[in-house]
């Protein structure tokens, strides 16, 4: 557990041999609210809140809401300080649920709707990223005010391309040329070249390419938005950027003057969330869990790679290297290829620590398998914030016969 406690929420420790987070039995947590369930420790997410906010405190931090759109964390992040980054109509509306200010809220999106447009109008959003020439018309039309053009500036970031937005050819934003005929309808440009960004090359080459634009076309914007994008490890070896080095590095290159927006997600959150399972079946190699691709679909989608501990026996030595499988009916529902663990047994808790991000918000019913309720843990206490479904709720969804 020593080894990886990087990985998990800053207060999780072993107590008796067995895993807590913010102060609370892993088994205790299991036994209450049933698994898979989704941990979220709140000491982790105010601390991450507040080291952007002192690394850029003139700027506007907005939390990426499609990391894991949630009510109780938005609220909490507005606390803090920070706002909400929405890219639909539903994540717009959970910043409204979750109380965030309308100054700050920024709307995104590929392909908004009118609907979309116009409900930013009324919310009052602080600004909406413009992702297309054609969407100006519309969004004047819905009576959006202020808005941002994004850009695509050509940099192949360094992590997955599936989550790579900056480079030539990306579904996302304009031109430098179709930016550059928008200057005088919008206020300021947003780049942000991808996700999990594990190095701080990535930031360098954003800011170097952001300097040379502005420099060599002349244009004076009021904001800038840079995004998101800072990684988060999921398995050992694995490093990344601290916020304070990531934030530093973007303010100490960037040669403007103008009102910052940044636009942090995963490394909110990320390691914030430990998943915890129940073990079913092992056989040989395989140890099987009780959730699988319906709660994470990173393994699959993206190719992540995440370690596990077994959170009731978390001072046993490794006996062996173990796969981890999901439930689901697919030969690829493999989370973990292989991780040391103690002889596991049927009824063990797996703790998969990293898992804050991008997993719930991405997850299926796929196999009519019910996703997992989320708690949030802070000084012994747990809360639910997101319950756990039932297949009455999947049924509801059918057509009447």
């Amino acid at each position: 557990m020593e080894r990886l406690k990087r990985l998990f929420p800053g207060t999780s420790e072993v107590e008796d041999g067995e895993l807590t987070v913010g102060g609370v039995r892993a088994s205790d947590l299991a036994d209450e609210f049933g698994t898979p369930l989704l941990v979220y420790c709140e000491q982790t997410i105010r601390a991450h809140a507040r080291a952007y906010r002192e690394a850029a405190p003139d700027a506007l931090a907005v939390y990426g809401a499609k990391a894991f759109p949630n009510v109780a964390v938005m609220r909490l992040l507005a606390e803090e300080g920070l706002g909400a980054d929405v890219s639909t109509l539903g994540e717009l509306r959970f910043a409204q649920r979750a109380g965030v200010p309308a100054e700050r809220i920024v709307v995104h999106g590929n392909n908004k709707s009118d609907e979309e447009l116009q409900a930013a109008a009324e919310a009052g959003a602080a600004y909406v990223v413009l992702d297309s020439v054609e969407e100006l018309g519309r969004a004047r039309e819905a009576g959006v005010e202020r808005m941002l053009i994004r850009i695509a500036p050509g940099i192949e970031a360094q992590t997955h391309e599936a989550i790579r937005t900056g480079h030539a050819g990306s579904k996302f934003g304009v031109t430098p040329v179709e930016a550059l005929g928008l200057r005088d309808d919008v206020e300021g440009l947003h780049v942000h070249i991808g996700s999990q960004l594990l190095s701080l090359d990535d930031a360098r080459a954003t800011v170097a390419w952001l300097n040379g634009f502005v420099e060599q076309s002349g244009w004076a914007p009021e904001v800038v938005d840079l995004g998101g994008g800072l990684g988060v490890p999921t398995a050992p070896g694995e490093r990344a950027p601290s916020i304070e080095e990531f934030v530093g590095t973007l303010l100490g290159e960037l040669q403007l003057q103008a009102r910052l927006v940044l636009e942090p997600g995963r490394s909110l959150v990320g390691r914030a969330g430990v998943t915890i399972y129940r073990v079913g079946s092992v056989k040989g190699r395989w140890v099987a869990v009780d959730g699988g691709m319906s709660d994470n679909p990173r393994p699959q989608l993206y190719g992540a790679r995440y370690t596990a501990i077994l959170a009731s026996r978390a001072e046993e030595e490794p006996q062996g290297t173990y796969a981890v499988a999901g439930k689901h009916c697919e030969s690829g529902d493999v989370m973990i290829d292989g991780v040391g663990l103690p002889q596991p047994r049927r009824g063990d808790l797996l703790a998969v620590p990293s898992t804050g991000a991008y997993t719930l918000g991405m997850g299926s019913n796929y196999n009519a398998v019910l996703r997992p309720a989320a708690v949030l843990v802070a000084d012994g206490d747990a809360r639910v914030i997101r319950r756990r479904e039932t297949v009455e709720d999947l049924l509801g969804l059918e057509a009447p016969e």
